[in-house]
């Protein structure tokens, strides 16, 4: 063996000495720290753990560190499990999912949403290491000519407006239950939706109603769905079909754009701005604590700000690193946002599947001679006018997911029947132009009279025969009048009783009433609900009965239990 290979065994074989021995000073034990992330952030965090655990050393140990892709969601369960507590919308864990020693969801949303379960599930205090604000994404071309963009500066409530009065406006949004970013797009456009009332509770509700059912109509369960739904082409066709207006982060934008797609996205930054995706850094094992803060102390250098920056991501207070690419009208820096109360969260959220999930709804409608009564608030025109005209704008915020049928009734409509079946409850994806026709159908009976309990009893037995496990069942009940039967029929004690007595607690029943004008028995009409779980509605004017009827439906899962 030549004098130059012996050199070399002898390099490698003290070097080889020299890392054993460094192996064995520096790794006698090792420690295992788990860390689950969601999908757009996990890429820098396994690098810059890569990096931090082949130098690291806590308790003259070795760190490995093992970072898991999971959804925020997911992982959400998966805690909230621990304490046999589950989130709304969100579910029971899938079982799979397991609890790691440090979770880093996409926003602060989760831990307020955890804490509200169960208020020892996740720690105070998290730190963020990572910020994408959300924006309005909207096609370029379309965000130049409908809203001003670059130059203008837009408002939630300009947005509100704009969706209001275009039907050609296509609305979309991740499903908030399971998406921080939809849920911070939710609140913000509620919000300015609501203040689009101008201080009247009534329009403001109408308003947010109909803002809610317009995003839940353009709803996706993934991102990378609502993501396919944008413009395909340029064309004024394509623009047409495709999705007008989505909340999404601006990594979401800076990454679709830099997949050089038909038609690029514009991210608005719109006021006020909604809460941001803040990547909180939560230890959930104490045991891993010491290792865990030492990863998080690397997080803050410059090495991880670029890795985000490559990402579309920015650092933990708002500045981004290397290889960001700037979005237009993009701010430098961000403001820390203010994460909202735990009860205002689980309030829209439950309001959101009270008008989302699906519903099974027999609607009863007065046909009594009553009816006919003139309405000079609403230009002269009678009662059932105003009232079918409610009912047909209803039935536009329904989705095909729901099933509808409608009766009428006064007194011997269908031979000794104070009622009449003229849709049967059935899915509206099939029956809505049948349901929409019977509505046009309808006239009030001369001198009929109101046959309302008896009509209550037998829709709610209706509702029950078919009861659905999957959706919301109820009956809405809108009537001008109260009780008046000559051929006798129940009493209040009677139907309230046969109520009860009928009411099965598997199989909940919302029933809703709706009083029209100041003739109705409003008192024994809440007596009814709160016996048998529901709500009560009055429009004293007739006029408002659209008001009244959009109330009704917002707050259809969250109306009274029976008392």
């Amino acid at each position: 063996m030549g004098a130059a290979a012996v050199a070399v065994l002898v390099v490698l074989a003290g070097s080889w000495y020299a890392f054993r021995k460094f192996s064995q000073t520096s790794c006698g034990s090792s420690t295992k720290l788990t860390i689950s992330a969601p999908a757009d952030i996990a890429p820098a965090l396994k690098l810059q753990a890569a990096d931090w655990s082949a130098q690291a050393k806590s308790d003259n140990s070795c760190v490995d560190v093992e970072v898991i892709e999971a959804a925020s969601a997911d992982v959400a369960a998966a805690i909230a499990a621990t304490s046999k507590k589950s989130l709304t919308g969100v579910g029971q864990a899938n079982g799979k999912t397991r609890v790691p020693d440090v979770w880093v969801p996409d926003s602060s949303l989760w831990l307020q949403r955890l804490r509200a379960a169960n208020p020892a599930s996740v720690p105070t205090g998290a730190k963020s290491i990572a910020r994408s604000p959300i924006v309005v994404a909207v096609p370029e071309p379309i965000a130049t000519t409908s809203f001003g963009w670059p130059n203008a500066k837009i408002k939630y409530t300009d947005l509100i407006a704009k969706v209001s009065g275009d039907q050609k406006v296509k609305l979309g949004i991740v499903e908030p239950s399971r998406d921080s970013t939809g849920l911070a797009g939710l609140m913000t456009l509620a919000a300015a939706a609501t203040a689009s009332g101008g201080g009247n509770a009534t329009q403001a509700t109408q308003i947010a109603t109909a803002a809610l059912r317009a995003l839940a109509a353009g709803r996706s369960s993934l991102k990378d769905d609502l993501m396919q739904k944008f413009p395909r082409g340029s064309d004024p066709q394509a623009l047409s079909a495709g999705l007008t207006v989505a909340p999404l982060s601006e990594q979401s934008v800076i990454q679709y754009n830099a997949q050089q797609p038909p038609v690029r996205i514009a991210a608005i930054y719109a006021d006020p701005a909604p809460v941001a995706l803040d990547y909180p850094f939560v230890v959930l094992n104490k045991d891993r604590a010491a290792s865990a803060e030492q990863l998080f102390k690397s997080l803050s250098g410059e090495s991880f700000r670029d890795r985000l920056g490559a990402i579309g991501l920015r650092g933990s207070d708002g500045a981004a690193g290397k290889g960001f690419q700037t979005p237009t009208n993009a701010p430098s820096a961000l403001t820390a946002s203010q994460v909202p109360e735990a009860a205002a969260i689980e309030g829209l959220l439950t309001k959101w599947q009270a008008i989302t999930l699906p519903a099974r709804m027999l609607a009863v409608i007065d046909v009594s001679g009553s009816m006919l009564t003139k309405v000079p608030t609403a230009g002269g025109v009678d009662r059932m006018t105003v009232t079918l005209e409610a009912a047909r704008r209803g039935m536009q915020l329904f989705d095909d997911s729901w099933a509808l049928g409608v009766w009428t009734f006064s007194t011997q409509l269908d031979g000794a029947k104070d009622y009449k079946q003229l849709v049967p409850i059935g899915p509206l994806v099939s029956q809505r132009n049948q349901c929409l026709q019977a509505l046009q159908t309808i006239r009030p009976k001369q001198n009929g009279d109101t046959a309302l309990y008896d009509t209550i009893l037998a829709g709610y037995k209706a509702v029950q025969s078919g009861w659905d496990n999957g959706r919301i069942n109820s009956l809405i009940v809108m009537t001008d009048g109260e009780n008046d039967d000559p051929a006798g029929g129940l009493s209040l004690e009677q139907l309230i009783a046969e109520l009860k007595a009928t009411a099965d607690p598997a199989k909940p029943i919302q029933v809703i009433l709706i009083g029209i004008g100041d003739k109705v028995g409003e008192g024994a009409m809440r007596q009814i609900t709160d016996a048998v779980g529901g709500g009560t509605f009055v429009a004293p004017d007739p006029a408002k009965i659209g008001d009244i009827f959009l109330q009704a439906i917002s707050l259809r899962g969250q109306a009274a239990q029976p008392k």
